[in-house]
């Protein structure tokens, strides 16, 4: 089998920040990387589950949303991928800067967690998204386009 786009990554190079994965057409998928690849701690699943809920939440209700294909978290708990359609490279940064603001700050019921709406409604830690959400934001207070290339 021919090894795919995301494993031919140099993973031991690879920063905290935003990239962009692949381009299918007019479909982009982005890598927001939170953790830097294989120096734990990773993201803890009650903190990436409820990242994943508010994010998501976000941008689907933003003026994007149609946009907006899918956000969700990578296995290795390192970040996320948000895949979009028809969106600029630029409102993607200032998207994923707003929702990750929207955490930064939230105060409240998570959207979606509870039994009847969610695989997994007791494994939330607000908290801990909120905490990751700051860093993260700190990561990509200036961030360009540019910069949306992997290092090689």
């Amino acid at each position: 089998m021919d090894k795919i786009a995301s494993f031919q990554v140099d993973h031991t190079v690879l920063l905290p920040g935003m990239y962009l994965s692949r381009t299918d057409g007019d479909i982009m998928t982005y890598d927001l990387r939170f953790i830097r690849p294989n120096t734990p701690p990773f993201l803890e699943n009650g903190t990436l589950h409820t990242i994943e809920h508010l994010f998501a939440t976000y941008i689907r209700n933003s003026p994007l949303k149609d946009g907006i294909i899918y956000f969700g978290p990578m296995g290795c708990r390192t970040g996320f991928y948000l895949i979009t359609r028809g969106i600029s490279h630029t409102d993607a940064i200032d998207i994923t800067k707003k929702a990750l603001h929207f955490i930064a700050n939230y105060n409240g019921d998570i959207p979606g967690a509870a039994k009847a709406e969610c695989g997994n409604y007791l494994e939330h830690n607000l908290n801990g998204a909120r905490k990751q959400a700051k860093i993260q934001l700190e990561v990509l207070v200036n961030w360009e386009v540019n910069q949306l290339v992997y290092a090689t």
